[in-house]
């Protein structure tokens, strides 16, 4: 357990930043980038910030890295992020379901009344 803890926080850690989040949607786009293409997108930000950002996400195992010649290329890997999306409907599926049993068990007429109140 405690190594899926870890995974956890550091695939939270890694998406707390905006520029990595930023990069990571950068890939989500355009599919396999450079460092340098993906360093070319940020005007706030060098170069070397962005290698630093896509270790952090390497790390996380949000990004893997290829390298051919000189060049890393860098692309996302799925499984973590649905691993994101898992943990947080998990936490938020039974007060959703709770909810819609709520509004499901309330009179049509009771509903309409608060839809035109608010």
């Amino acid at each position: 357990m405690s190594g899926s803890r870890d995974a956890e926080s550091s695939t939270f850690g890694a998406l707390a930043d905006t520029s990595r989040r930023a990069l990571l949607r950068l890939l989500s786009e355009h599919g396999e980038l450079t460092a340098s293409e993906l360093a070319a997108a940020f005007d706030t930000i060098g170069r070397t910030a962005v290698s630093t950002h896509l270790r952090v996400l390497r790390e996380a195992g949000l990004v893997c890295e290829r390298r051919a010649g000189r060049y890393r290329y860098y692309s996302l890997r799925a499984q973590p992020v649905a691993d994101v999306v898992s943990f947080l409907s998990g936490l938020y599926q039974g007060p959703l379901d709770r909810l819609a049993d709520a509004v499901a068990q309330q009179p049509a007429a009771e509903r309409a009344e608060s839809s035109r109140s608010a």
